[in-house]
């Protein structure tokens, strides 16, 4: 299982993220990322390599 955590001091709004991940976990609420179906998180860690304000971590919990 996996965790994601959203910085939304630090998150842009650019999408990057939501575009980028596969399972589809991530959507843009009121401007800023976040995880809607965080328990489908396949852990790969794309949201945060495509992250240009780093602001998302992943870890396996």
């Amino acid at each position: 299982m996996w965790e994601i955590e959203i910085s939304k001091e630090k998150c842009i709004g650019c999408e990057e993220c939501v575009g980028s991940c596969p399972a589809g976990v991530l959507e843009l609420v009121d401007g800023k990322a976040e995880a809607v179906e965080p328990d489908e998180c396949l852990g790969c860690e794309t949201c945060m390599s495509v992250c240009e304000a780093e602001a998302i971590t992943v870890t396996e919990i």
